[in-house]
């Protein structure tokens, strides 16, 4: 008797058949192209690195997404990747580290962590991206979100939707502009997160009620936001985000919530998240941070594609196929695939080109639409 679980694979992992298969690596092709043709040359970090030395450039951010196991030829404890970017800053930090700056580099591969949430329980997920070591400028921040969105253009996205915060937000305010004690940061942090008015009252955080609503449009909340500044400590971070905005004004749509920290956990001054229409969910996050172990400044952004591929695998176009029959020349469709054609050679008389998805057939030593 068949076991029917046999085959089964575990929750939040599955195989990608042909259709969406090549709607991923086109999606990769276009962004790497994008990203190439701006002077980020592409490194490639392993799959598997020492837990230890990922944890300590992950400053404890994530490490609980980790798999974790024993490696039998050293018995010190291996991790499988569920992020890049500390990859990345490893790499500019050693093997790169006398290379000039700023340093920029560009990444793809699989990202797997040891669970997936209620919305999304995917475990496997394909992360691209790019990171502009050496530099956290409002210039460096520009680059990065320009192409960020150029990179989501040729993916294939649109209705791009782009959404700025300020991940140190309140560590900056609690200096000066309205004072905090340490433990009340975390509180006010937590209820700012949680968009609770009530809880941050509680939490000794009202001076910071205004943050609840200076969010929305770009221009809109960014006017609310110099209104709060009344001592003009955000000053400098104001004016970056509207040279920022400026730089990719009518490339899409601009939206500011100055309070928001999910997924902004190590990033510093400047921080923004990807959308567009019709996909679910967020598309990639981006922004400022320091690189884990040698503080190095950096700006980078990552991608995720997956849920875009499946709003457009449905209309990812098939690749022309000629079909080669019984007793062909052989040199005719060598001819064909350097041309760029696809062939598919017949084994038998049966072979029917047109199951077999092919959109033309060989007559002679030229391809003939089916």
């Amino acid at each position: 008797m068949t076991d029917p679980a046999a085959d089964l694979l575990p929750e939040g992992l599955e195989d990608r058949l042909p259709q969406s298969t090549a709607a991923v690596a086109r999606i990769e092709r276009a962004v790497l192209g994008v990203l190439d043709a701006h002077g980020y040359d592409r490194v490639r970090p392993p799959l598997i690195e020492f837990m230890q030395s990922m944890a300590r450039r992950m400053d404890g951010v994530k490490t609980r997404h980790l798999f974790r196991f024993v490696d039998p030829k050293s018995l010190r404890t291996l991790a499988l990747r569920s992020d890049m970017t500390v990859q990345v800053g490893r790499i500019a930090a050693t093997g790169l580290a006398n290379a000039s700056r700023p340093l920029r580099l560009c990444y793809a591969g699989q990202v797997v962590k040891i669970a997936g949430s209620q919305l999304d329980p995917r475990r496997e997920n394909l992360q691209l991206g790019a990171e502009l070591i050496g530099s956290d400028s409002v210039a460096a921040a520009a680059e990065i979100v320009e192409l960020a969105i150029a990179s989501l253009e040729a993916a294939g996205a649109t209705g791009i939707s782009v959404d700025f915060t300020l991940p140190d937000l309140v560590d900056t305010l609690a200096v000066q502009e309205f004072p905090l004690t340490p433990e009340q940061v975390v509180a006010v942090r937590r209820e700012l997160d949680a968009k609770d008015a009530g809880g941050l009252k509680e939490a000794g955080g009202e001076a910071y009620l205004p943050l609840l609503y200076a969010s929305g449009p770009f221009d809109e909340a960014i006017e609310k936001l110099a209104g709060i500044d009344t001592v003009g400590v955000l000053a400098s971070r104001i004016e970056g985000l509207r040279q920022i905005a400026h730089r990719v004004s009518g490339r899409a749509r601009l939206t500011l919530d100055p309070s928001e920290r999910h997924g902004f956990e190590y990033q510093s001054w400047f921080g923004f998240t990807l959308y567009a229409d019709g996909v679910r969910g967020t598309l990639g996050r981006g922004g400022t941070y320091s690189i884990g172990g040698t503080d190095e400044a950096a700006t980078g952004f990552s991608l995720y594609p997956e849920e875009l591929v499946e709003a457009v695998k449905a209309e990812e176009p098939r690749q022309n196929t000629v079909f080669l029959p019984l007793g062909h020349d052989p040199a005719a469709g060598a001819k064909l695939r350097a041309e760029g054609w696809r062939t598919v050679a017949a084994l038998s008389e049966a072979d029917d080109p047109a199951r077999l998805g092919c959109s033309h057939r060989l007559e002679g030593t030229a391809p003939v639409a089916i």
